[in-house]
């Protein structure tokens, strides 16, 4: 080999090296960031393994729920009945267990939040017991007293993105 041919062969090489690692460093992520931890005006970081202590209990539901999303309907049905939270792992966890019967029949769902400690963040994990397989977990927190949490999922093949949000928190009820 000689001299202009070494010399192609590296400058092949190094452009090979240059497009990998833009294209590497480039690649979209394929998880949601977390957020850094909320600071308080004091400075110190919001502690909110405590944000869903308000949820722990046995609730009275009224559920509306939009029965063809992304079809343009506007059926909606509604469903009564009742929700069961209690709180594991000290606090840190709880488990939601809600059964609810209107026209359309009985609906039975299991919640798991999960509160990360570094992230100072919830994971809304949610199973239906129809299919029996746990959800794409919701991430989130609260702020000044409203909860908002995100995750992207697949509904009738289409990818969206959803969006749970907790508010009008008092301590005899809340809206979800």
């Amino acid at each position: 080999m000689n001299l202009k041919e070494t010399m192609n062969l590296h400058r092949c090489i190094w452009t090979c090296v240059l497009v990998c690692t833009l294209g590497y460093l480039s690649h979209p992520r394929l998880t949601f960031p977390q957020t850094a931890p909320v600071a308080s005006e004091s400075g110190t970081q919001h502690d909110g393994s405590h944000d869903f202590d308000f949820n722990i209990g046995t609730w009275k539901t009224h559920i509306s729920r939009l029965q063809h999303p992304l079809t343009g309907s506007k059926t909606w049905v509604e469903l009564n009945g009742t929700v069961v939270v209690r709180k594991v792992w000290d606090g840190r966890a709880q488990l939601e267990e809600v059964e609810a019967d209107g026209a359309l029949g009985h609906f039975e769902d299991l919640g798991l939040f999960l509160y990360n400690p570094r992230s100072h963040q919830w994971s809304l994990n949610f199973a239906n017991v129809k299919d029996g397989t746990l959800s794409v977990p919701t991430i989130g927190e609260f702020k000044d007293g409203r909860g908002e949490f995100f995750d992207q999922e697949s509904l009738s093949d289409r990818t969206i993105l959803v969006r749970i949000v907790w508010f009008d928190v008092t301590p005899d009820s809340h809206r979800f």
